[in-house]
């Protein structure tokens, strides 16, 4: 049970706390509720009072002995006997009700009103009979002088069905496109209905005819109300023989006496929700009207709020048990509320224990240090300067803090900081003026890593919140961007994507163009945030250059003819790469000669190439022509010994070309080992050495063969015996 207060009227929610799940069995229950202390003290008024998903109506019968839920899913209809605090049957329906109605004093005559425009009919035993209306209904209202049934709808008629004669009567004609609700007077039995265009309309059963027409979307309109639309009639309920309450679809409330046009009291919900059930308490004289959010209990006289009920599900149907001060909801929740308010009324008669618990908690309240006392740390109190008061009687230790007087501590806090106030007030002219500014052109604001992807990610989150707003239908996904698990792509630079490798070139076949306006706007963009941060005026763009929307696009090719383009240019990039690597191994080849030459370089060095005159070169027949380089760099070789060609050769792992006998020519080549080669020899060779140590010579052991002695090297014992010649 949870108890609050709201207008110092305390309200008791009964079913607050845990509910247990259906296919436990008994032992489980009783288990749990030995072991859980918010079982312990919950307060389960009537057994099993939910649905298994939603509720979406609740009336209490006239006897007040029953009360009927309809919900879903299931459709299904439940019976609870308030005098057994149980469920009594429970009937599963073929469709989902619209609305109901209970026609006898106990559950034995029910109606109800489908979705597929079926009205089904119930006796005590179950289904009894079933039809079917014209148009989809909303809401019906039982007529008992007559025993007629009206049912409005998605339709400008009005049906009639007499359940004496058991057949439809002539319709009622009205000027309404739709209607959403009626209500039948109890006393005079005048009947109203609520249209789609904000009008009640009155008419006599007895001739049929329309008496009265009450435009309430006109008067729902008062100062300060904010409309967005036209309001519709949502809810209608009559009190007595010439009071009637009017509920919009805007959040308004129309109290009206029925021998005037206009309202008596206007009531705003400020919710802009539509009003969903209203009722009336005869002997306070108050209204409960209820919304999907809040049941908001107010005076009808002058409209002065009483009290409010604001449950944590939203609201579907309120039902008052009559002359009490209990309530039941019906919620888009698996559990239906049941509310008591003693201020209201006593409690019914099946659980009149209520009072007694509710007098018992409000002569012993429940009074603790903790009302008048402010717990504060050691650091709190340093703050405050107020260190020195530890160990006196004006601090009560208790665990890793203190107790103080409130007032004490309200004093000292406005003391140390008499500006607090101040600062409260600045801060909130501050978030004015943020919020304020977030209505004007926001500057992107690009990451450090992958900027492109960036901006290339914010244009297409921008296409498609205009494409959804244009076509006023459809979610926007969310962007990467603002999803945490790519986060690290945006911040941690292994990341970076290499726009210029080989894969990233052949996959975006059109990146050379698209990138180039990226590019662009990612200078625009750099700029108007360095305009920004130095609080200048932004430069408008010159008329004569072209932005980067207005752009053309006519030379963009098709995505073939870029694939091979950028093969092409990955060739020639190649091609370039292996020129430069061949000069810097000749580069290497020349340091490394001078190196071994030392000195005799300079004096070795042709006179032309001193003094800059041309140089001629020799060629011998059938020698062919490479380079400058490649010649003078033949002729340097074989100048030096043949001992530093081969050692060089040896080293560089050079190839050597030369000139066979018979005019061709012969290639050889000396490539250099690695370190792990050369390691894997020395191993070899050690291997090998071990090996030779290891092994024993052979040589002393010789055949036998030409001896004419066995094995055994005896001589044989005649012809047959023992081992004998070959």
């Amino acid at each position: 049970m949870q108890i609050s207060s709201v207008n110092d009227v305390k309200i008791y929610n009964l079913s607050y706390g845990k509910s247990l799940p259906e296919w436990l069995s008994d032992r489980k229950k009783r288990q749990l509720q030995k072991k859980d202390v918010d079982i312990q003290r919950r307060i389960e008024l009537i057994q099993d009072f939910e649905m298994p998903t939603v509720c979406t109506s609740i009336k209490v019968s006239r006897d007040g002995q029953f009360i009927l839920a309809a919900g879903t899913y299931k459709p299904r209809i439940r019976c609870y006997d308030t005098y057994q605090l149980s469920l009594k049957f429970e009937r599963c329906l073929d469709s989902d009700v619209v609305a109901f109605d209970i026609l006898s004093d106990d559950y034995s005559k029910l109606v109800f009103l489908h979705c597929d425009r079926y009205v089904e009919f119930h006796s005590q035993h179950g289904h009894y009979y079933k039809t079917r209306i014209p148009k989809f209904g909303r809401d019906f209202a039982y007529h008992y002088p007559s025993c007629d049934l009206y049912f409005v709808g998605t339709s400008s008629e009005i049906y009639r069905l007499n359940l004496e004669q058991g057949r439809f009567l002539n319709s009622l004609q009205t000027d309404a496109v739709e209607h959403n609700v009626c209500d039948i007077n109890p006393v005079h039995h005048l009947f109203a209905t609520g249209t789609t265009e904000g009008k009640v309309e009155c008419w006599d059963p007895r001739v049929r005819n329309r008496v009265g027409q009450l435009d309430c979307a006109l008067s729902s309109i008062t100062e300060g109300t904010e409309v967005q639309g036209l309001p519709a009639v949502s809810a209608l309920r009559f009190n007595g023989s010439l009071t009637m309450a009017v509920g919009t679809s805007t959040g308004q409330v129309l109290l009206y006496d029925l021998r005037s046009s206009r309202p008596l009291l206007v009531k705003d919900h400020y919710y802009n929700l539509p009003i969903k059930s209203l009722n009336f308490h005869e002997q306070l004289d108050l209204v409960l009207s209820a919304d999907s959010k809040i049941i908001k209990i107010w005076n009808k006289d002058n409209g002065k709020v009483f009290s409010s009920i604001e449950p944590q599900a939203s609201i579907n149907d309120v039902c008052i048990y009559p002359h009490s001060g209990m309530l039941f909801t019906a919620n888009e929740d698996p559990k239906m509320n049941t509310f008591y308010i003693p201020a209201l009324g006593p409690a019914p008669r099946w659980c009149s224990f209520l009072d007694n618990l509710t007098e018992e908690l409000e002569e012993s309240p429940e009074t603790t240090v903790y009302d008048d006392y402010k717990f504060v740390t050691r650091k709190d109190l340093e703050n405050l300067g107020l260190s020195h008061l530890v160990g006196s009687s004006l601090l009560r230790a208790y665990m890793h803090g203190f107790f103080m007087d409130i007032r004490l501590y309200h004093k000292v806090k406005t003391m140390a900081n008499p500006f607090a106030y101040e600062e409260y007030r600045k801060e909130k002219i501050r978030q004015k003026i943020e919020e304020s500014r977030t209505q004007r052109v926001q500057i992107k604001k690009l990451p450090k890593v992958n900027k492109e992807l960036a901006l290339k990610l914010m244009e297409e989150g921008d296409d498609e919140a205009e494409l959804a707003s244009r076509k006023k239908k459809g979610k926007v996904l969310p962007s990467i961007l603002g999803d945490d698990r790519f986060q690290v792509m945006f911040e941690n630079p292994d990341y970076q994507v290499d726009e210029q490798s080989e894969e990233y070139r052949l996959l975006n076949p059109i990146v050379s163009k698209v990138g180039q306006k990226r590019k662009k706007k990612l200078r625009l963009l750099a700029q108007q945030t360095a305009a920004a941060q130095q609080a200048a005026e932004e430069e408008e763009e010159p008329e004569g250059r072209p932005s980067s929307e207005e752009e053309s696009s006519d030379d963009d090719k098709s995505w073939v003819d870029e694939v091979r383009e950028q093969r092409r240019l990955l060739r020639l990039e190649d091609r370039d790469r292996r020129r430069q690597e061949r000069k810097q191994a000749d580069r290497d080849t020349n340091l490394l000669e001078q190196e071994q030459n030392g000195s005799e370089k300079s004096s070795n060095e042709p006179q032309s190439k001193k003094t800059g005159q041309p140089r001629f070169f020799h060629l011998k027949a059938g020698e062919e022509f490479r380079s400058f380089g490649d010649v003078a760099r033949k002729q340097r070789l074989q100048k030096v010994s043949l001992e530093e060609r081969l050692k060089f050769e040896e080293h560089s792992g050079t190839s050597n070309m030369a000139d066979t006998a018979v005019g061709s020519k012969q290639l050889t080549f000396t490539l250099k080992k690695s370190e792990q080669q050369r390691k894997q020899q020395q191993a070899e060779r050690e291997h090998h050495e071990e090996r030779k140590k290891l092994r024993r010579s052979a040589g002393h052991l010789s055949s036998g063969r030409g001896r004419g002695r066995g094995w055994g090297g005896g001589r044989g014992r005649g012809r047959g015996g023992g081992w004998g010649r070959y």
